[in-house]
């Protein structure tokens, strides 16, 4: 199996996946056992002074005026931890609490929070042993960290509260420790704070959102291009020239990744032999330059995903220097934006690829397909129905589409008075990733019914492959109505399983 080490310098998002979808083992490196050794040691010589030092001899929040006597301490770590863990709503996905607590340890481990050496080696054999937290929807503003989702996990790390065992049942955590033979934890000053404070959910979220949507992306940029070909459109909006002179780099890439789907096609510009069009319609024409802004996007949040995952985030922080100082980098403002940025996104993708599908079933404007391509028309409905479901998913991705970041909301006695909402610009964009999958699943159903009505004209190579693989992946071609909803649900699990991509690249090799 797989294993992820871990150390002071952060992790890479591959290791987030692989651990949090994966199920890659973890260790942690000597360089992160000394500086967690050390950090601690600072955090034990400041509890023993008198003077009093915020989450280390304190309360915590608007509480942080009370100086917390040596012997209350151990239950002020346990309490916090008891008093956070205040989730309500469902649970959240096995994948999603992996990364928080992967996550956590990152920082854990960075040197820089004061945790005991044995405490991050339980948190790292909790994830090896497959034990999943209950973690529920709601409890998060997005600022002093994911605190209620966090808090849940570390009520596990003591042995409290409820979590979800490898065979997938859910039983009481001190159970699924003793299972295992880990001892739960018993947590000292500052130790309960430093497992709360860190955006860390919604960061493992948006990690793997843009895992998720790079396929989408590429996917999108396959059902466009077939879509043209089922229109008998012109693929020399794609000429390399033309996006050069505007360079944007995801406009290029997305103009590519057509261009070379389309390559050897014997339907694009057909039209031009006995009725020619002047230009395509903007759903089909402008498909590079919106699909490149998304991916534009993705970039710039990659950049923020990347810096986070470098970055130790804890209040209070250990400076190298022996300093413990207070600070609010647990502010979860630069990944609630681009969470949101890539809901807006991925919600205009969705729109212009549900108005390509619309075009290739109205016999007005498909350049002489049959209506909703449909073998009767009018015993048969044909495809009809399906981009009503796809109009129904569109709109909900334009809902989703209002940012989660704008709308703070304060709390603690207004001592957190001004929040990021980042868990929730993640919970929203988690669905949204979900609808567009199924956006494009659709136009993929009928774009290659579409181009397979087409007789006695060649697809592109690589279109005709999709149409191949789908096909085997039991999306059935043209004929008669029946029962839609398996192949759509089939067309849904061949695109976000990446086959489609897959197929594509067997004839154009790798898409940008």
């Amino acid at each position: 199996m797989h294993t992820v080490v871990v150390g002071t310098a952060g992790v890479t998002a591959s290791d987030v996946l692989a651990v949090a979808r994966g199920g890659a083992r973890i260790e942690l490196s000597d360089d992160a056992v000394a500086a967690l050794a050390a950090a601690r040691g600072i955090v034990d010589a400041l509890a023993a002074k008198p003077d009093p030092v915020y989450g280390v001899s304190t309360g915590f929040g608007a509480l942080a005026t009370r100086h917390i006597s040596p012997e209350l301490r151990a239950q002020l770590q346990r309490n916090i931890v008891r008093s956070h863990a205040a989730g309500m709503g469902p649970r959240v996905e096995r994948e999603v609490v992996r990364a928080l607590m992967f996550l956590r340890l990152k920082t854990v481990c960075s040197g820089h929070t004061g945790v005991r050496p044995e405490v991050a080696q339980t948190m790292a054999d909790v994830l090896n042993a497959g034990i999943t937290p209950v973690v529920h929807e709601y409890g998060s503003l997005g600022c002093s960290g994911d605190l209620a989702p966090l808090s849940h996990c570390a009520l596990t790390l003591m042995g409290e509260g409820d979590a979800e065992g490898p065979d997938g049942t859910v039983r009481p955590a001190g159970e699924l420790l003793a299972a295992h033979g880990i001892t739960p934890v018993e947590l000292r000053e500052k130790e309960g704070l430093a497992l709360l404070n860190g955006t860390d959910g919604m960061l493992g979220m948006l990690i793997m959102a843009l895992a998720d949507l790079d396929t989408l992306y590429k996917s999108a940029d396959i059902t466009a291009a077939l879509t043209m070909e089922a229109l008998l459109g012109t693929d020399k909006v794609l000429a390399p020239e033309l996006h050069a002179i505007r360079p944007h780099p995801g406009q290029a890439a997305s103009a590519a990744n057509m261009a070379a789907v389309l390559k050897g096609s014997g339907l694009t510009g057909h039209h031009q032999d006995d009725a020619p069009r002047v230009q395509d319609a903007y759903s089909v024409r402008c498909a590079p330059q919106v699909a490149g802004a998304g991916r534009d996007t993705m970039a710039h949040a990659g950049l923020v995903a990347e810096r986070e995952l470098a970055a130790a985030v804890d209040n209070p922080v250990v400076l190298p220097d022996g300093r413990v100082e207070s600070n609010g980098n647990f502010h979860g403002a630069p990944v609630a934006y681009v969470l949101d940025f890539l809901a807006v996104a991925a919600a205009d993708l969705g729109s212009i690829t549900e108005r390509r599908t619309d075009r290739l079933l109205d016999k007005n404007r498909s350049h002489g397909l049959p209506p909703f391509l449909a073998d009767d028309a009018g015993v048969d409905s044909g495809l009809m129905i399906a981009q009503y479901t796809q109009a129904a998913l569109v709109s909900e991705l334009k809902r989703l589409a209002v940012p989660a970041s704008a709308d703070s909301i304060p709390s603690s006695a207004m001592q957190e008075d001004h929040v990021s909402m980042g868990w929730s610009a993640a919970r929203k964009l988690r669905t949204a990733v979900d609808n567009l999958a199924r956006v494009i699943a659709v136009e993929l159903y009928a774009a290659t019914r579409a181009i397979q009505l087409r007789e006695g004209l060649t697809p592109a190579p690589a279109s005709q492959a999709v149409i191949d693989a789908v096909r085997a992946a039991g999306v059935e071609g043209p004929g008669p109505d029946r029962y839609l909803a398996p192949d759509l649900a089939a067309a849904d699990a061949f695109v976000r399983a990446g086959h489609l991509v897959a197929a594509a690249e067997t004839v154009t090799g790798p898409l940008r």
